[in-house]
């Protein structure tokens, strides 16, 4: 089944974007009568029947609408660095979109190679990973935002910091409460410096080791996503 992502979706008749559009009708060649699915990123799927075949602007009128099997109980936001390197980071975008993500925060650190990112590019990455693993929320992707100025940030729930020290040896997967929000923080190659870490303990995250491997940091991002999904049993 193809799922497409429409987030301005209306009932009972909706006109898409001219690139939805295009990819319906001119590359799929669908045309009036047919049906189609659609998500609109909160956690609604869609069952349509086009009505109006145009590759600019395709009309659909909704038939059905249901729940998102995705639906999530927490809030799960992992903030990590940029990696020098994008297209690891649009892997990391890619693959924790697929587990189950709710917020992606970009951080710049003291040892972030990459300070700048493309939040519509990255953006697309997303949308093109809901659409391939059927989802029906849309992690929100933040914009970049300093270190220092996140961890005073509030948020709801448990925050933790992972990174590599033998004196850290809680592990996620034991410090993590299910049912509970939770904010992990992924630093960038090179780490956490020691006073971010200082930092971050004081404004209440808590250290936790990812395992005894040392990670890359999409690889990173990657396991903690799916410790806290795998504790929530989602």
């Amino acid at each position: 089944m193809n799922l497409f992502y429409s987030p301005n979706i209306v009932e009972p008749i909706s006109t898409l974007s001219e690139e939805e559009s295009k990819h319906i009708i001119r590359v799929l060649r669908k045309t009036v009568g047919d049906v189609v699915f659609f998500t609109d990123g909160k956690g609604y799927n869609y069952k349509c029947i086009i009505i109006d075949a145009n590759t600019k602007k395709c009309v659909i009128e909704i038939t059905e609408k249901t729940i998102g099997k995705d639906k999530r109980d927490i809030i799960l936001q992992i903030a990590i660095a940029p990696t020098k390197n994008i297209t690891r980071y649009e892997w990391f975008l890619e693959k924790s979109t697929e587990i189950g993500i709710d917020i992606i925060t970009p951080i710049i650190c003291y040892h972030s190679e990459r300070k700048e990112i493309k939040v519509d590019r990255l953006n697309k990455v997303i949308t093109s990973a809901i659409k391939q693993s059927l989802k029906s929320h849309h992690p929100k992707l933040t914009e970049k935002i300093k270190f220092n100025v996140l961890i005073k940030a509030p948020f709801d729930g448990q925050k933790f910091i992972a990174y590599i020290d033998e004196d850290v040896t809680l592990e996620l997967s034991k410090a993590y409460t299910s049912g509970e929000n939770a904010l992990v923080l992924i630093g960038p190659e090179g780490d956490f410096s020691p006073e971010e870490v200082t930092m971050a303990k004081e404004n209440g995250f808590i250290p936790v080791s990812l395992g005894k491997s040392r990670l890359r940091t999409e690889t990173a991002g990657i396991v903690a996503c799916h410790t806290i999904s795998l504790l929530n049993d989602i």
